[in-house]
């Protein structure tokens, strides 16, 4: 039993390890998600110490865009996935097998330690699923911010009225912009 309790001990570091590598992915992708929304927004960029840019050339907005995938795409994607998949395919596991228990037995459920086991450890993937998929949601939000390309095109607006002269530039971008919008939807 001494053996069988250690190798199980390993085993759920090992598990445990590898889903603390993907959390951490999770974070550092949603630093990078937040730190590219500030790019374009002076304050914001001199308060990270991050370059800024405004997005009133098509050059600009090329590069903004092209960073965007660049940072999507960044880091160990496939296995930081893999082990988040496989964690969501343990959990589903362990529910089946804890509704099959049940439906046995409800009254002895309780009574043996494995199914105590079992509860335990399908708590601690729920957690760390809810954890991932909230970390998740917020990256997206950041990566799908529509706002900073449509303050960019009322800025625009405005650098059109002031200048009437740069009216044919200034509608190009602005109509890049317009795709840009539209290509985020």
């Amino acid at each position: 039993s001494a053996i069988n309790f250690l190798e199980r001990l390993c085993l759920t570091w090992m598990f445990f390890f590898m889903m603390c590598v993907a959390e951490r992915t999770y974070k550092q992708r949603f630093l990078f998600a937040k730190l590219f929304s500030h790019i374009t927004s002076a304050r914001k960029a001199r308060k990270y110490e991050i370059p800024h840019f405004r997005l009133k050339k098509v050059e600009n907005i090329k590069i903004w865009l092209s960073l965007r995938s660049y940072l999507k795409r960044r880091g160990p994607q496939r296995s930081v996935d893999v082990v988040v998949s496989s964690v969501f395919l343990l959990a589903l596991s362990i529910a089946f097998i804890c509704c099959a228990q049940v439906l046995k037995g409800h009254k002895t459920f309780l009574s043996a330690a494995y199914n105590w086991e079992f509860l335990m450890w399908e708590a601690a993937l729920l957690l760390f699923l809810l954890r991932l998929a909230s970390l998740g949601s917020e990256t997206n939000k950041k990566y799908s911010n529509i706002s900073i390309l449509l303050t960019e095109q009322i800025n625009l607006y405005l650098k059109m009225e002031k200048k009437p002269n740069k009216k044919e530039q200034l509608s190009l971008v602005n109509n890049v912009l317009k795709l840009s919008t539209k290509l985020l939807k």
